[in-house]
Parts: structure tokens; sequence; C-alpha cells
């Protein structure tokens, strides 16, 4: 059961283009998506777009910050006042298919719990301590996440790979319940210092994870914004910052 993994779009077409072409030649079975598909690029409703048009099911599609703060017009624990803005255009210009698509597909919490492949997984976009704007980091683990095989996350726009091994009484495991924690990192505004489109294949059984870059065209993607967003959204793709 090989899973492609995706988070943080935020409104990058070229960028979403570009994983999609890459992955038609690979063995996908299933798409998670983590949220924030919409904001700081000019193609929201283009995203949305691909995103319907994604030939493999998706079996989990968790709203982010962005689209919470968004269809609730609330834009206060936004850390700048680039970003308050920002979301506010992106409102305005959100079709009413891209709203519908939103609110009917996408799970509006921001957490999800699922079963895949016999597997027990969480897809969260920030942690269960904040849904939406704390991200997992790996030295604040919480021993609720012990329950879990796989928990998915993303908000950061830093990929991480990572187990954790609870005590447990299990004498044939060594008395040890074992997690594993994906962030994919950021489709259309990665922060690693890496400019590429980057996303995560999973082979859940195998626990076979690849880490994925490809590039694509930030120019072409840079010339489409206007004065209504900050350039430092369109600069940043430049460096991946």
């Amino acid at each position: 059961m090989r899973l492609l993994v995706l988070s943080d779009i935020h409104g990058n077409k070229e960028a979403f283009g570009a994983v999609i072409d890459n992955v038609k030649q690979q063995d996908i079975d299933a798409c998670i998506i983590l949220g924030d598909m919409i904001d700081y690029g000019m193609h929201s409703n283009e995203v949305i777009q691909i995103a319907k048009a994604i030939p493999y099911p998706v079996i989990c599609n968790i709203i982010g910050n962005h689209e919470d703060a968004i269809l609730r017009g609330d834009y206060d624990r936004f850390s700048s006042e680039r970003g308050r803005l920002s979301a506010k255009h992106t409102k305005s210009i959100l079709t009413e298919e891209s709203v519908q698509y939103i609110t009917n597909k996408m799970h509006n919490q921001g957490v999800l719990e699922f079963e895949c492949a016999g597997k027990k997984c969480l897809s969260v976009h920030g942690s269960l301590e904040d849904y939406y704007w704390k991200s997992i980091r790996p030295e604040d683990i919480l021993i609720v996440y012990k329950k879990y095989d796989y928990v998915f996350s993303g908000h950061s726009h830093i990929p991480h790979y990572f187990e954790k091994y609870y005590e447990e009484s299990n004498p044939t495991l060594r008395n040890k319940k074992k997690t594993i924690f994906i962030n994919p990192g950021s489709v259309g505004q990665p922060r690693n210092h890496n400019p590429m489109t980057q996303y995560v294949i999973l082979d859940i059984e195998t626990e076979e994870v690849q880490f994925c870059k490809v590039e694509y065209d930030i120019e072409k993607e840079q010339k489409a914004f206007t004065d209504k967003v900050d350039v430092f959204y369109r600069d940043r793709l430049t460096v991946g910052v």
C-alpha cells in the first residue's frame, strides 16, 4: 500500500503540477493531504482544481490553519500583518466552487484518525496540542501519540521522519511500542533551504519512505504574483525559506 503524502501546497500551481507529473509513473494506491492547499500563492483556485483531478483515492484530506482562518474570517492568529492581508486577499478571490470543495471535501477539523493496511494512523495539520498552529517537534512528543502506528503532520513546512519508542508491557517487542512520525515538507512554500517542491511516498506496510524533491518552474509561478500580496511570499520561493 503506497501512499502519496502532501502538505502545504499554498496556492502554488506550478509546484503542485510538477508533483502530479512526477508521480505519474509511480505505483501509488492512495493520497493523503495534510492541509493548507490555499493562500500565500496566487493560484488557490487552480490548486483545488488539480486536487479534484488526483487520479487515485484521497483517503485523508484535512484543512489547515489557512483554510480554517479564511473560511471563518478570523485572522487574529497570523503572526504578521502581511500574513493577514494575504489571507484576506485569498478569501476575496476564492470561487464558490473552491469554497464548496473546502467545506464539503476537506475534513473540517484539521485532524483525522483512520486505518490503512491494518495500521492505525493519525493525520493532523499541526499537532494534538493545537490542530492548526503548533507543529509536532521531535523534542516534545506527547504520550497520546502512542496509540498510533503512523502520525502524519504538516504546518512547519520542514520535512521530518522519526520513530518514538514508548514504554509498553509487551515482552515480545521488548516492552516497546513504536510510532512513526512523518512530515512530508511543503509542496508550495518549502522552508528547509531547498526551493524544490517536496512530498513523501510511503509504503505503509514495509515502512519504506521516500522524501522526494522535484524542480519546478519557480519563475513562472513568481510572475503570477500581484501587489495584493507582499513580495515576501513571492521572493522566498527562490531559496526555500
